[in-house]
């Protein structure tokens, strides 16, 4: 089995938001802000090829925003950067077998989305042989979020995966054709029912960290996002995983950091998490 870091479009977030009760004078060292306090971001899908399937892990922001939205996102590049990183891999959306989503957040589900009617909200979807993997606690969310994250979701798309038929809703277990190499960790913290793949490689174990570290600075465990429902919960989620990775020497892969894709943990002996092993990009990466 291999891995590859697919680049998405990057973007742009509010810093404060992104490190929650972390000053800005300390956040601002690990990525610094533009004039608007913004903090550029990776949209870093994972894709998993093994001699049967092709598995994308996310889908990145895409490029379906329409001005004012593209602006205030600092979505620059207005073609689609996630099929033209899938090309330099060699492949084209339809080789996608599946594409497991950890959430439904536009900055991890907007890759999907091939072109989107704002006024009729209607989705057009992206990967037309794959089936989708979503966790059925995060969907059932989506379909009717809090009016705290409500804006976080893309209205339409939850329709549009229930209309395309081959939607798969999971609870904590991976469909039987994938359970050989392919587990699940669920978290609440973030958002409800977030699913983290875990690869079990022949020679590594890989967990796709999506929202719950989206970047090396969050491997630390005070630090959450202000986009964090529960960061309470969400701290106690980070630590229960890392002891595993810690112990198990896993590669974690990173979504949102604009230079690391992926990193080995350890714990010092004070007790603090922190990243190693750092990989910029990975391009056939054996596990």
């Amino acid at each position: 089995m291999k891995i590859y870091s697919i680049e998405g479009n990057r973007f742009r977030l509010d810093g404060g938001s992104m490190f929650g009760n972390a000053p800005k004078n300390m956040w601002e060292k690990w990525i610094g802000p533009d004039d608007e306090n913004r903090i550029p971001l990776a949209s870093r899908a994972m894709l998993l090829q093994t001699d049967t399937y092709n598995i994308l892990c996310e889908t990145g922001i895409g490029n379906f925003f329409e001005e004012p939205m593209a602006h205030r996102f600092g979505i620059n590049e207005r073609e689609d950067s996630l099929t033209k990183s899938l090309g330099e891999a060699g492949l084209e959306p339809d080789d996608i077998d599946y594409v497991i989503l950890s959430h439904l957040h536009f900055d991890h589900a907007g890759g999907l989305i091939e072109s989107y009617d704002p006024v009729q909200q209607k989705v057009e979807l992206r990967f037309k042989k794959a089936r989708y993997i979503t966790g059925k606690k995060q969907f059932e969310h989506a379909q009717n979020p809090h009016v705290r994250d409500s804006a976080s979701y893309t209205p339409g798309l939850t329709e549009a995966l229930i209309a395309s038929s081959r939607l798969i809703l999971i609870e904590s277990e991976a469909p039987d054709e994938l359970k050989g190499f392919i587990s699940f960790y669920q978290s609440n913290g973030h958002t409800p029912g977030q699913i983290h793949t875990i690869i079990h490689g022949h020679e590594t174990k890989v967990l796709f960290a999506g929202d719950l570290m989206p970047g090396v600075p969050w491997v630390n465990l005070p630090i959450t996002m202000g986009y964090d429902r529960y960061p309470e919960s969400l701290i106690n989620e980070k630590k229960e995983i890392l002891e595993k990775a810690v112990t198990e020497k896993w590669l974690i892969f990173f979504t949102h950091d604009p230079v690391t894709a992926a990193s080995r943990a350890e714990k010092n002996d004070r007790g603090k998490f922190f990243s190693t092993e750092k990989h910029d990009t990975l391009a056939g990466f054996s596990i």
